[in-house]
């Protein structure tokens, strides 16, 4: 009788947690993505992916950031083929997002940003296929966002898309208005300088870029994105060796 009533009461603990999942550990998880993201410590992403997979629910807000968690371990947690695997699995869980609630601007991020990622492995043919999506996701983010942080990266995901897809589709001057409405929204991301840099050096405005690529070495990195502000001062000072 003992042992049925432990098994019943570990049932309903289970039950409990998983229940209470949102409310109790979602942002225990949440704020550990973000210190992961930050530092970009595979092992805590990873950690991340594996709780969220472990108690799954219909909620837009767990599948935005499990997908989210996927793209960000596809960037720089895993090498090879192992990224295109999950920037899959990270469109797969942001397109659930979108049909569990249609204005989460989030989702739609973060789906436009996996599909600018995955049209990586797609080679140039399929890839300029996959423009169409890319372009209707992060518009619909830009409209639905009210969220700086998220609408800065939307804006700044659209220039580069201008910037780096071949001519004639390459457009430098909307490349340049979308990354400085970037700016608009995100001053304190100087990786936004970076990507101006780099546009301005393909655009030949050679005094422009170097204004720019400074500009990251000398700003302090965003609190949320520490080790991407180190890998964008070593670009920088490479592509300022490059220009002088």
């Amino acid at each position: 009788m003992k042992k049925v009533i432990v098994a019943l009461m570990i049932l309903l603990a289970i039950l409990s947690f998983s229940l209470n999942f949102k409310s109790l550990q979602f942002k225990v998880v949440e704020a550990k993505f973000l210190t992961a993201r930050s530092f970009h410590n595979a092992a805590h992403m990873k950690e991340v992916i594996d709780v969220l997979e472990e108690n799954l629910q219909e909620d837009t807000d767990i599948y935005t950031l499990l997908a989210e968690a996927y793209m960000e371990y596809g960037l720089w947690g895993v090498e090879g083929e192992k990224k295109e695997e999950m920037y899959e699995k990270a469109l797969e869980y942001a397109k659930k997002a979108i049909e569990l609630d249609e204005t989460n601007g989030r989702a739609y991020y973060v789906a436009g940003a996996t599909i600018g990622r995955l049209a990586q492995f797609k080679g140039i043919v399929k890839s300029l296929f996959m423009l169409g999506d890319f372009d209707n996701y992060i518009d619909k983010a830009i409209e639905l966002l009210d969220d700086n942080f998220y609408k800065g990266l939307a804006y700044l995901a659209k220039g580069m898309r201008y910037r780096d897809v071949p001519w004639p589709l390459n457009n430098y001057k909307k490349s340049e208005a979308y990354l400085l409405k970037a700016l608009d929204f995100l001053p304190n991301y100087p990786n936004i300088h970076l990507e101006l840099g780099k546009l301005y050096e393909k655009w030949g405005k050679k005094e422009l870029a170097i204004k720019e690529l400074n500009i990251v070495l000398e700003s302090l990195p965003h609190p949320l994105l520490i080790k991407t502000h180190e890998e964008a001062k070593a670009e920088a000072e490479e592509i300022l060796k490059r220009l002088k």
